[in-house]
């Protein structure tokens, strides 16, 4: 029987190595990690440091060379490539830096797709897409073309996405990396949104400006993890014209 008190991500040991022209590269060794249900979190680190490939690992798009992976209680690393999508379409949502958006595609279809895979009835999957367009302020732009949209538009059609199937957890790569300044807190306070209403959500960042709006701040150096900051304050953010400020 599940125990909904234990971690939703448990990483024991993990390491994952590639070989390129027989040449081994150690992207992380000996992880341990413990993500709880509800947390929001950032890993942050240099560039090489094995933060992306930390996110690829959590997310299923990897898989270690080594080590143990339980999400949501489930031994991942045993399972096969049609078991990784399933999980990944019923309790995984992801954003990424470039939106990765169909361009041919509404907002409506793009935000249906996950829906589509998941062979969710027309009828329902359009009325859950425009829920969620509307969960993140597009509930009047579902007819528009991505190119129809701006660059932090695009994002929210892109978090619309990754939430349709109501995942457990939310997995985002540099989703501010290609916004503007005010754009980008527009969506950091979206993610605090989502992380107040119960999702879990993990940022991988190498904004320190972004990461100082975590609770909770994973730092990843040499493959390892270097610190885990808890001790930062969990609040509402807002937008001010100075940048994100708590608010009660």
């Amino acid at each position: 029987m599940l125990d909904h008190h234990a971690p939703l991500v448990t990483l024991q040991a993990v390491t994952r190595v590639y070989a390129t022209h027989a040449v081994e590269v150690i992207a992380l060794s000996g992880v341990d990690l413990e993500i709880a249900r509800g947390e929001l979190c950032a890993i942050v680190g240099s560039s090489g440091s094995g933060k992306s490939t930390l996110l690829n690992l959590i997310g299923t798009l990897d898989r270690p060379t080594g080590g143990r992976y339980w999400l949501d209680g489930e031994p991942v690393e045993s399972l096969d490539d049609a078991e990784l999508a399933r999980l990944r379409n019923q309790k995984l949502g992801f954003v990424f830096q470039s939106f990765q958006l169909l361009p041919r595609e509404t907002a409506l279809a793009n935000v249906e797709l996950p829906l589509v895979y998941a062979r969710v009835p027309r009828r329902e999957r359009r009325d859950r897409a425009r829920q969620a367009l509307e969960q993140v302020g597009l509930g009047d732009r579902v007819g528009h073309l991505p190119n129809e949209l701006s660059g932090g538009q695009q994002q929210r059609v892109a978090i619309a996405r990754a939430i349709v199937n109501r995942p457990l957890m939310l997995l985002a790569d540099e989703p501010t990396g290609a916004l503007d300044s005010r754009t980008a807190r527009e969506i950091l306070a979206l993610f605090h949104d989502l992380h107040h209403a119960g999702m879990t959500v993990v940022l991988v960042t190498h904004d320190p400006r972004v990461a100082a709006e975590a609770p909770r701040v994973i730092t990843v150096a040499d493959g390892t993890i270097g610190s885990d900051d808890r001790t930062r304050p969990s609040g509402h953010y807002a937008i001010t014209t100075t940048g994100l400020g708590a608010v009660s």
